[in-house]
């Protein structure tokens, strides 16, 4: 009997293939693309003889940019649309029918079982398709990076471009949702990677709302620091979006605890530390009623293969070419993408240093630099980076260079994949300068392939590496240096090529045992996620995760309801809690919100809040007649359109007022700060202005005290944010809850008449949105809960869409506290959002929640949706008579332009490495010292 396989969805934020379309969109051609070598290492190892036995892998992951290819009947199309402006752009529009994206699915999942690097089963790409097509990667580029890189900057932009990159970042997280939903089957582990799918695990939790869904992160990058992090214009809903994940592991400790502390800090989160089964430390976060395991496990490479691929005939064969190239001379290498954080003007800077200090060395070494292009290579910044480069090249060739020798050797592209492996063979000494970055693969490269004895004796050659980058807390024997200090890099430099033979193989049999492999990161990270998903644990389910309130879904509920009821508390959860409570008046918004809500006809609003009459009158019922109200949590109320308050507790003995009063007033005698609310009915106790220690102190002191008098009077005390209420045990929250819903919609209230009516579903609400952000909010949670489930038993088929009756208990705030509610939401802000998007004030993808995308990043059936179809069908025609004048113009063409199969290597021809193969890009590295160079001169320039 076979073993079911534990299936597994592993969403990369991109394929790794690159797409180009040829003549017609019915032809394309699909090949590998370079970067994030680690992580689709990891991919291809599951899916390798050995693992493919007990796991059965799906990979999910955004296409990246289809490009076209240069040819000439896209050139004459383009000529014949006289690039037309449409609301999307000048580019390429990529229309593709379903019949062109299937057969290209088809393609890719070819492509990935037969690719010789990295062979892959059960390929689910994710299509956005737009002409242009870098909107998807903006804000995950252009505001995340360079935040998680401790690099503050504004956008030349503009708020509003901000803006329009973060709906299109919550698109892309949504429509990776959408494709997990097509595959997705119960039991599965679903593997989430990187900062472009920061608010897909609380999608999951939206979409499927499982207790036994297991839902994994890996960050690859770095976490900065709270001080850093809390910079982010929507810190709140990217920590709510990872929080939904049942583990996030980063690349090392302290970027775990970076990270733990913005929870505790920005969601109030709660943390305890602990050892996980393999040892090392990990936390469990408190958030929205389960624990989150926050820990850390470096990503490895794949030594085995990359040794195979390392010693061939061949690599020998331009590993000698380079040697002959620069006999005589020391060679260091480095390979680093040209951003800001990858330390190349650094690197530069302390070999000019190094040179200076040392003479002895000038004739003797080169530093041979590759950089490849950054993803966003036509900023201003990325401009800017390029020419201060190029400057301290040629300065370093000007001062130190001469005819026959120039120092720095730099060349600004992507080399293939066999000149790499023969720079780290080649190289006496490996410099990594990076000033952030969360593991540097090629510094774990190049110990492996310095671990191999070969004829070169390049065995153990030293690795200098930079203390910023994640690689240091792994490889912890490397030469450590701060890239920031020229002066100590470059003494770290010449005691690197002053080792002995002996020193070099002591250091190497040290190093080479801290490089972690891929296969064992994905080993560890699967067994120690099996003990973190395991439901049957005790308490399991208690510490169900809460999912964030689906908007999306809430929206269409609402269109469609005819009766709607709107329950709000009104501190912490309309306005945010402030140390003075009379300071927290409405705001503007707020009311404007309000206003457009009970216009309707439909909606029926009440606020339901523990402030007193007076309160609630002034700034809210001489405003908005149309508001109910509901004062001291149920004590008083205020019927729609009404002017009259009616205190349901008029009958009831008032006399322990006196006692509570007096215990009050002695525990305020001795806590300053400290203040006593008296309202008509209630008394509450204010510690909000106290010592925070003090004031918990003296609070559970005064608890102690009133819970004496309460069993005397049948009163209730409950405990607010910083402070304790006392109140008749009878009246609450959610009797208010209970009598509003059981009711007929629309009809005055008679509060004095408890007795619950007699009514049809159609009489009562269909739709009920109920926000709380305190202890006394989850009685009317748990009254809607107790009345959906009468509904469920009593109207089993009358249930909406969504299979449900239209109840929304969500709580607002704290991610530590345990509520009964069926979502969260983070703060006072998303809560008017929300009621914002449902007046048509705010953008449905203002945050993320369950849309339905076609395969243009368009909401489907939308007006835009079907837009783009009519533009698509339009341009299908438009193309084909430009196909048909290509034909007649080529019969008259006498000279066809030679190689056009080769265009897809055009773009580099004017490049010094990736004109024609590999063997050919060795040979100008290595060629005359006149032409390197020429090229470490203009290489940048290009």
């Amino acid at each position: 009997m076979s073993v079911k396989k534990q299936r597994i969805i592993n969403c990369v934020s991109q394929l790794p293939y690159k797409i180009q379309l040829g003549e017609s969109n019915d032809d394309w051609k699909i090949e590998a693309a370079v970067g994030s070598s680690a992580l689709y290492s990891s991919l291809d190892f599951l899916n390798s003889d050995e693992e493919a036995e007990k796991y059965e892998q799906h990979v999910i992951g955004w296409t990246g940019e289809i490009t076209r290819q240069d040819d000439f009947a896209s050139r004459l199309s383009a000529h014949h649309e006289k690039k037309e402006k449409t609301e999307e752009g000048d580019e390429d529009p990529l229309y593709l029918a379903k019949d062109q994206l299937d057969g290209l699915t088809k393609a890719i999942q070819e492509q990935s079982e037969h690719d010789e690097n990295i062979k892959l089963s059960n390929v689910h790409p994710v299509w956005l398709l737009r002409r242009d097509q870098n909107r998807w990667r903006e804000y995950a580029e252009n505001v995340i990076w360079p935040t998680f890189h401790y690099i503050l900057q504004f956008s030349s932009e503009g708020g509003g471009s901000e803006n329009k990159w973060w709906y299109d970042y919550v698109k892309f997280n949504e429509a990776y949702a959408m494709k997990i939903g097509e595959i997705y089957q119960k039991g599965d582990i679903i593997w989430v990677h990187d900062y472009y799918l920061m608010l897909l695990p609380q999608l999951l939790r939206m979409r499927f709302d499982e207790e036994d869904l297991t839902i994994a992160y890996f960050h690859h990058s770095p976490w900065p620091s709270n001080e850093y992090f809390r910079c982010l214009p929507r810190r709140k809903q990217i920590l709510d979006g990872l929080v939904g994940a049942n583990r996030i592991c980063f690349q090392n400790d302290g970027f775990a605890r970076h990270f733990v502390s913005s929870c505790k800090r920005l969601l109030e989160s709660s943390s305890t530390k602990s050892k996980n089964a393999l040892g090392i430390d990990q936390y469990q976060v408190g958030a929205n009623g389960g624990d989150v395991i926050v820990d850390s496990l470096p990503i490895g490479v794949n030594t085995k293969r990359l040794l195979k691929d390392a010693f061939t005939p061949d690599i020998d064969e331009k590993v000698l070419a380079i040697k002959n190239a620069y006999q005589g001379k020391k060679i260091f290498i480095g390979r680093d993408r040209l951003d800001p954080v990858r330390g190349v003007v650094q690197k530069l800077r302390a070999y000019e240093t190094f040179l200076a200090m040392y003479p002895e060395w000038r004739d003797q070494v080169v530093l041979i630099q590759v950089s490849s292009p950054p993803i966003n290579r036509t900023s201003q910044q990325s401009f800017r980076l390029e020419q201060q480069v190029t400057e301290l090249v040629n300065s370093i060739n000007s001062k130190y260079g001469g005819l026959d020798h120039s120092p720095v050797q730099h060349y600004y592209m992507r080399i293939p994949k066999d000149v790499y492996l023969s720079l780290l063979r080649v190289a006496d000494l490996c410099i990594i300068t990076s000033v952030r970055d969360g593991m540097n693969t090629t510094a774990l490269e190049y110990v492996t392939v310095k671990s191999h004895m070969s004829s070169y004796n390049c065995y153990g050659n030293p690795l200098v590496l930079s203390e910023f980058s994640g690689s240091s807390t792994v490889l912890k024997d490397a030469i450590i240096v701060n890239p920031w200090d020229s002066v100590a890099v470059a003494k770290s430099i010449n005691k690197a090529l002053k080792l002995s033979k002996e020193e070099k193989f002591a250091l190497e049999k040290k190093i080479w045992p801290e490089v972690p492999t891929i296969q064992d990161w994905t080993d560890k990270f699967l067994t120690t996620l099996d003990s973190i998903s395991d439901k049957t644990s005790p308490g399991a389910k208690e510490k169900r995760i809460t999912p964030a309130l689906n908007r999306p879904i809430l929206l269409e509920n609402y269109k469609q309801a005819k009766r709607r009821l709107f329950l709000f508390d009104y501190d912490g959860t309309l306005t945010p809690i402030v140390r003075d409570p009379a300071a927290a008046i409405p705001s503007a918004r707020l009311i404007t919100i309000l206003s457009k809500l009970a216009a309707d006809p439909k909606n029926q609003i009440w606020i339901i809040s523990g402030r007193d009459q007076k309160f609630l009158q002034r700034w809210l019922g001489s405003r908005l007649p149309h508001l109910g109200l509901s004062a001291e949590h149920g004590c008083f109320v205020r019927d729609v359109n009404s002017e009259e308050w009616v205190n349901l507790t008029e009958k009831f003995d008032m006399s322990w007022q006196a006692k509570v009063g007096k215990v009050m007033e002695e525990i305020t005698d001795r806590t300053p700060g400290s203040n006593i609310e008296r309202k008509k009915v209630a008394l509450t106790w204010h510690y909000r202005r106290a010592d925070p220690e003090l004031g918990e102190f003296h609070a559970a002191e005064l608890k102690r005290e009133l819970l004496k008098v309460a069993e005397e009077y049948d009163l209730e005390i409950m405990d607010g944010k910083a402070n304790l209420e006392v109140r008749p045990s009878f009246v609450n929250k959610g009797e208010i809850v209970r009598r509003l819903v059981w009711h007929k919609h629309g009809m005055p209230q008679d509060m004095l008449n408890n007795k619950r009516e007699e009514l049809t579903k159609e009489e009562m609400p269909d739709f009920m949105l109920c926000l709380g952000d305190d202890m006394t909010d989850e009685d009317m949670f748990n009254q809607l809960n107790k009345i959906e489930s009468v509904w469920k038993s009593k109207y089993p088929d009358k249930v909406n869409q969504w299979n449900n009756f239209g109840f929304y208990p969500c709580t607002v705030g704290s991610a530590s506290k345990k509520t009964v509610a069926k979502a969260h939401l983070t703060d006072p802000q998303q809560v008017l959002d929300t009621l914002g998007l449902l007046v048509g004030n705010v953008s449905l993808f203002q945050s993320a929640g369950t849309v339905e995308l076609d395969s243009r990043g368009h909401v489907k059936n939308s007006e835009r949706s079907l837009k783009s179809e009519q533009a698509q069908a339009e341009y299908a025609l438009k193309r084909q008579n430009s196909n048909t004048s290509l034909k007649r113009l080529d019969s008259r063409e006498p000279l066809r332009r030679q190689g056009s199969n080769t265009s897809l290597h055009r773009q580099g021809s004017n490049t010094s490495l990736n004109r024609q193969d590999s063997s050919s890009s060795l040979h100008r590295l290595s060629s005359s010292t006149t032409m390197s160079r020429q090229g470490s001169s203009t290489s940048i320039k290009r």
